[in-house]
C-alpha cells in the first residue's frame, strides 16, 4: 500500500494522499479503535478539528488538529464537509474547514472512510436498540441488578458510563434517562427529576426522582403548583416524604386546608402564590388582585385555618402544609 501510494502521489498528489488515509482508517479499524481514536484520525489527517455527534446514540465527541479532545457547545457549521453515517442519514461527522469553493477529494474520502469505521463501532459497542428501550431502561434504573448488566444496558441506550446523566419519572409515561448536558426533550407533564450521577449510581436519582414526582402539581385551581419538580432543589423538604406515607392519615394541617379549599374555591391558588412569592405584594401581583383584596383574602384564610399566615412562622408552616398536601394527593398516583 505505501508503495502504491507513493507511484500515485507522483502522478496525482491527491490520489497518493487519498490512498494513505484508507490504508490509515483500515489500520485503526484491524486494531478495533474506539471512537475518540477515529475522530482524531480525521482531525490529524485533515489538519482541522473534527466533530462526531450522534444525538440518537447521545454520542458526542470532538478533537481538535493537534490530537486534543475539547468539546464545543456551538453547534456544526452548515458549510463544514460533513458525513453521515447511514445512507441519506442527518449529518453526523464533520471537519470543522471553512467553506472552498472546491470541495477537497482528500477530504471527502477522510470522511468517508471515518464515517464507515465509526458506524461499525458504534454498532459493535452500542447496538441499535431504542433510546427508550423499557427493558434495558429499567435494568439501568434496578439497584439490585449487576453491575455488569447496567454497564452493558447503559451502552446499549447509547449511554457513555463515563458521562452523568438523570434519571426522569414521568406521573404518566415510562421511566426516562437523559445525559446531564443537551437533553433535546425537555420534561413536560408532571415529572419528577433526579440529580446529576454517574451512570451506575442512576438508581438513586432514580429514587429521588419518584420522591421529586410526588411533589408535583397539575398546576390547577385545586392543585395549584408545578409539574416539574427537580429533587436537587427541594433539599431536605424531601424528607417529608418519609413521614407523609402512602395510605397514612393526612396530618392537621393538611386537612385544614381542605376543609377550608372546599369551601373557597379562591383559597389554594391564594395561598399558594403567599408561600411561593417573596412578599405579599407579589403574591397579589401573582394572582392579579389588589393588594387590599389579598390582605382580605389572608384574614379569611387565617379564621379557615386557624394560623396566621402574615408572619415568618406562618408563612414556613403554610409552606409545610401545601407541600405535604401534595404528598397525601400523590398517595394514588405511584
Amino acid at each position: 500500500m505505501k508503495e502504491l501510494a507513493g507511484r500515485l502521489t507522483a502522478l496525482d498528489p491527491d490520489a497518493g494522499a487519498a490512498v494513505r488515509v484508507i490504508a490509515y482508517f483500515d489500520r485503526l479499524a484491524e486494531s478495533r479503535a474506539g471512537l475518540e481514536a477515529l475522530v482524531r484520525g480525521a482531525a490529524v489527517l485533515a489538519g482541522v478539528p473534527a466533530r462526531l455527534v450522534d444525538a440518537d446514540r447521545r454520542v458526542q465527541v470532538r478533537v481538535e488538529a493537534d490530537g486534543t479532545r475539547r468539546e464545543n457547545d456551538l453547534p456544526p457549521d452548515p458549510g463544514w464537509p460533513y458525513a453521515a453515517l447511514t445512507p441519506g442519514g442527518a449529518p453526523a461527522l464533520w471537519l470543522e474547514r471553512a467553506r472552498a469553493a472546491e470541495p477537497s477529494v482528500v477530504d471527502a474520502v477522510i470522511l468517508e472512510r471515518a464515517a464507515g469505521a465509526v458506524r461499525l463501532v458504534l454498532d459493535r459497542t452500542r447496538g441499535r436498540a431504542p433510546a427508550d428501550d423499557p427493558a434495558l431502561v429499567e435494568t439501568v434504573l434496578d439497584a439490585t441488578a449487576p453491575e455488569a448488566a447496567r454497564l452493558h444496558a447503559a451502552r446499549r441506550l447509547g449511554l457513555d458510563p463515563a458521562a452523568p446523566a438523570r434519571a426522569l419519572a414521568p406521573l404518566d409515561g415510562r421511566p426516562r434517562i437523559a445525559p446531564a448536558q443537551g437533553d433535546p426533550e425537555p420534561p413536560v407533564g408532571r415529572v419528577g427529576v433526579g440529580p446529576v450521577v454517574p451512570v451506575l449510581d442512576l438508581p438513586h436519582s432514580w429514587e429521588q426522582a419518584r420522591v421529586a414526582l410526588r411533589f408535583s402539581a397539575e398546576g390547577t385551581a385545586q392543585d395549584p403548583g408545578s409539574g416539574v419538580v427537580h429533587a436537587d432543589e427541594l433539599g431536605d423538604v424531601a424528607l417529608l416524604a418519609h413521614l407523609v406515607a402512602p395510605g397514612a392519615e393526612p396530618p392537621p394541617d393538611v386537612r385544614a386546608l381542605e376543609a377550608a379549599a372546599a369551601a373557597t374555591p379562591w383559597l389554594l391558588t391564594t395561598l399558594h402564590a403567599v408561600a411561593t412569592t417573596v412578599s405579599l405584594r407579589a403574591a397579589a401581583s401573582e394572582i392579579n388582585v389588589h393588594h387590599s383584596t389579598l390582605q382580605e383574602r389572608l384574614a379569611h384564610a387565617e379564621h379557615l385555618l386557624g394560623w396566621p399566615l402574615r408572619t415568618p412562622q406562618g408563612r414556613f408552616r403554610l409552606g409545610l402544609a401545601l407541600a405535604m398536601r401534595h404528598l397525601v394527593r400523590s398517595q394514588g398516583e405511584q
